[in-house]
């Protein structure tokens, strides 16, 4: 049994128990000073996700429900340190700098449900909450992969603004953290920077577990990592098509296979656990779009496995829901003055008669009702509404200012 199999369930028992989201560190050192948690070992001899193996991390789950029971005070708080004899120590905080504290305290204070004001995670049902309702993605862990730049920089601050703690993945490494330690200037750290090539399943597989690894498990995954290169079907290099549909459409299917089961393994021990994967599609992938089949047909896919994901997934309290904006004129997708749209479109002619990328841009602003870009705000509100709106799963959300309209 591994740690990082291992810190999901755990990190589930104590949100189960605590009716909050938390951070869980570990360490492969068994800290003979803490706590022993003492449960069997899980048999890991497959490697398919299976229903066995998810039978036996249920079973995996109760016993840790049973051992934690067995360590509670008398006033029913847990120990913010433990470690489970054959595997490592296991460090739990509200936050990201409470868990570091118990990491290094000599004895860090037990956690008591009394303690956690906050609770991101409710049943599905709606239910009253006392008070004023924390922010939903207030203590979660979120995930944004193509964090480091364009939307996905938008969506990462705008979730740490909002109390989560973003988990940065990017190709660009050296951009990501960068990025991670202006967020994480500006108050408690609340962000950190993994390294994933989205086309490559060994860099997902490797950025799943580095999820786990740093901070224990994962509470929303949004696959906003992509890319365009636009082209007339008679003209597209097919090595350009294979480029565009890998990194928009079967990138989305890996990180989603990777990732999903950190959140499955987190409900096992929390049953009221809600989970949210969401794509960042595009209007594309509403309609068709003019020497662009290649972005339009990944999204298009992409739609498809967002329904398919959600019917599989909710049995494990998972929501899969895509969002759907318009045209982000700001970002590099549009305005690198190499790659960007503007040019590509300026330079095979896709907008008649345009001379400049400011003709180009003044074509597409007036197709949109609202006669401006999508920006970063408009998707962020979509994503938090996702997140908030615990009767809305397989479906996609246009941002579109008016430009493409639900059907």
């Amino acid at each position: 049994m591994t740690r990082i199999t291992l810190a999901p369930i755990l990190r589930g028992a104590y949100i189960h128990a605590l009716g909050t989201p938390l951070i869980l560190l570990s360490d492969p050192e068994e800290h003979p000073e803490l706590p022993a948690l003492e449960v069997l070992a899980l048999d890991e001899t497959s490697s398919p996700y299976t229903p066995r193996r998810r039978e036996q991390e249920r079973t995996l789950a109760r016993r840790i429900e049973n051992a934690l029971n067995a360590l509670k005070t008398p006033a029913g708080a847990l120990p913010a340190a433990l470690r489970i004899p054959g595997v490592g120590s296991f460090f739990i905080g509200l936050d990201y700098p409470a868990a570091r504290r118990a990491r290094t305290d000599e004895a860090p204070p037990p956690l008591a449900p009394e303690t956690t004001a906050r609770t991101a995670h409710r049943p599905p049902a709606p239910q009253p909450l006392p008070g004023p309702p924390s922010h939903p993605v207030q203590g979660r862990i979120a995930l944004v992969t193509g964090g480091a730049q364009g939307f996905g920089a938008e969506l990462s601050r705008g979730l740490a603004d909002r109390g989560a703690f973003v988990v940065i993945a990017d190709i660009n490494l050296e951009g990501a953290r960068k990025f991670a330690e202006k967020l994480n200037s500006r108050g408690p750290r609340r962000a950190l920077a993994l390294h994933v090539d989205v086309s490559n399943e060994q860099s997902v597989r490797e950025m799943a577990r580095g999820v786990v690894a740093e901070v224990g498990g994962l509470d929303l995954l949004i696959s906003n990592a992509g890319v365009l290169r636009s082209g007339s079907v008679l003209e597209l290099p097919p090595a350009d098509f294979d480029f565009v549909t890998t990194i928009n459409y079967n990138a989305f299917f890996l990180v989603t296979q990777n990732c999903a089961p950190i959140m499955i393994r987190q409900s096992a021990a929390a049953p009221s656990f809600t989970g949210d994967i969401i794509q960042i599609n595009s209007k594309s992938g509403l309609e068709g779009s003019n020497r662009n089949g290649a972005y339009a047909g990944g999204k298009f896919g992409g739609i498809g496995l967002v329904q398919s994901f959600a019917m599989e997934l909710v049995e494990y309290g998972i929501k899969v829901n895509a969002v759907c904006p318009g045209n982000f004129f700001g970002g590099p997708l549009w305005s690198h003055p190499e790659r960007g749209l503007f040019v590509q479109y300026l330079n095979n002619g896709k907008v008649p008669g345009a001379k400049s990328i400011e003709d180009v841009r003044k074509f597409y602003e007036s197709k949109v009702p609202m006669r401006r870009g999508c920006e970063g705000p408009d998707v962020l509100k979509a994503v938090l509404y996702c997140v908030d709106q615990q009767y809305e799963t397989g479906q996609a959300l246009p941002v579109t200012g008016g430009q493409v309209m639900m059907r």
